[in-house]
C-alpha cells in the first residue's frame, strides 16, 4: 500500500478523503473535534509540501438530501483555527462550479468541499454491491492524487473510499497508517497476556468480533448488555472458557463490583489491552465508575492499549485521559471489522494500486 512518502505533491491537486463526521449540538457547534485534529499531520504534510489540498467527508447521514445543519461550514471554521490559515469552503462537492474554485487554488492553500453524503450516489452501491463510479469519476476530475485519511470509513464500499481509486494515483494518509500499524500489533504476535474488553451493546458486530478476536486473546471480558443479548438471542460463543463477564445478576446501566474486581484482576496481568465499548451508561456520572476504574486499570497495566469506539472515545475524553492510552482509534465499527480479520473495502482499494 503506497503512503504519503511515495509522491511529489509540488503543485499537485491532492483530494483528501478525511472522516469529519463529528458530534454536533442542537444548532450544529462541533461538540468534539478529535477526528478533524488526527487528520491535521497530513493535511500540513501537504501543505509544507506545496500540494493544492481539496478535503472532502460526509457528516451525519442525510440521504442524498441538503440538511442544512449537516453543511461542513463549522469544520472549515474549526480547520482555519486549528491549521491558522484560511479554508475555503465550497457549496457542492463535484460540478463545474467547484472545478473552478479548484482551479485558482494556489499551492499550499486548502479547500473544503460541501457534504459528500448530500449525493445518494456517494453511499448506494450498484447492483452487484461495489461503489457508484459514475459519482467517483465526478470526484476524481477534481483533482491528480487521492489521499484516504478516513480509516473508520473504510469498512464501507462508498465511492469517495473505494470507487475512486479506480481513476487516479491514491495513497494512505498518516491517520490511516497509524490506525494499520497500530492495528497490525494486535492481530500479529501481540505480548501476552492479552486482554479484549467488549461493552456497548451493538450484538450484531460484536458476537462475530468476539468469537474472532477470542481466538488471539487470552481473556475477553463483556459488558451486562452484550451477554445478556447473547443470552436472549442464543448466540453460540465458540472460546467459552476465555470469556468473562458479570459475576452475578446482570445490570443494565451499572458494573458491579465484583465484576470489576474480576475484570482489573485480568487487566492488571496482561501487556496488551483492546477496548471498543463503555461497560455502563457512562453518560450519567452515577453509573459512570466502573467503566471509569477499568479505564484506570488499562493505565496503570502500562500495556500496550488499542480503544476505539464513539462512545468509549468520548467518555475516555471527558476523563482527560486522552493521551494515556497507546492508540486511540477513530473507528468503532472499522476497528472491529479489521480486527476480525474482515477485509476492509478502503484499505483492499488501496493495496491494488500499481
Amino acid at each position: 500500500m503506497k503512503t504519503l512518502r511515495d509522491y511529489n505533491f509540488e503543485n499537485k491537486k491532492v483530494l483528501v478523503r478525511c472522516d469529519f463526521n463529528v458530534p454536533l449540538s442542537e444548532t450544529g457547534e462541533i461538540l468534539d473535534d478529535f477526528r478533524i485534529r488526527e487528520a491535521l499531520p497530513t493535511i500540513k504534510y501537504l501543505i509544507e509540501n506545496n500540494a493544492k489540498v481539496i478535503l472532502m467527508s460526509h457528516l451525519g447521514d442525510p440521504d442524498g438530501k441538503v440538511v442544512d445543519i449537516l453543511k461542513l461550514d463549522n469544520v472549515a471554521k474549526k480547520l482555519s483555527e486549528l491549521l491558522n490559515l484560511p479554508v475555503q469552503k465550497v457549496d457542492d462537492c463535484i460540478g463545474h462550479e467547484v472545478e473552478k474554485q479548484i482551479e485558482s487554488l494556489k499551492s499550499g492553500e486548502v479547500i473544503l468541499l460541501e457534504n459528500l453524503r448530500f449525493y445518494k450516489e456517494e453511499t448506494h452501491s450498484t447492483g452487484s454491491g461495489q461503489a457508484n463510479l459514475d459519482f467517483a469519476r465526478d470526484l476524481s476530475l477534481l483533482c491528480d492524487i487521492y489521499v484516504n485519511e478516513a480509516f473508520s470509513v473504510c469498512h464501507r464500499a462508498h465511492a469517495s473510499v473505494v470507487g475512486i481509486t479506480e481513476f487516479l494515483p491514491s495513497c494512505a494518509g498518516f491517520l490511516l497508517e497509524k490506525e494499520i500499524i497500530n492495528l497490525n500489533k494486535v492481530l500479529e504476535n501481540p505480548e501476552r497476556p492479552m486482554t479484549v474488553i467488549v461493552g456497548g451493546k451493538k450484538i450484531e458486530t460484536k458476537s462475530k468480533f468476539i468469537n474472532k478476536i477470542s481466538e488471539i486473546a487470552d481473556f475477553v471480558l463483556i459488558g451486562d448488555l452484550i451477554k445478556k443479548e447473547i443470552i436472549d438471542k442464543s448466540i453460540q460463543l465458540e472460546r467459552p472458557e476465555k470469556i468473562f463477564s458479570a459475576t452475578e445478576h446482570l445490570e443494565d446501566l451499572a458494573i458491579e463490583e465484583e465484576t470489576i474486581k474480576m475484570f482489573k484482576d485480568k487487566i492488571l496481568q496482561s501487556k496488551t489491552v483492546v477496548w471498543n465499548g463503555p461497560l455502563s451508561y457512562t453518560e450519567d456520572a452515577r453509573y459512570a465508575q466502573g467503566t471509569l476504574e477499568i479505564a484506570k486499570a488499562i493505565v496503570e497495566s502500562k500495556a500496550f492499549s488499542v480503544i476505539g469506539g464513539g462512545e468509549t472515545v468520548e467518555f475516555i475524553k471527558s476523563q482527560g485521559m486522552m493521551n494515556q492510552f497507546s492508540h486511540v482509534s477513530t473507528g468503532g465499527g472499522a476497528m472491529i471489522a479489521y480486527l476480525s480479520g474482515e477485509k476492509l473495502p478502503g484499505i483492499e482499494a488501496l493495496e491494488g494500486q500499481k
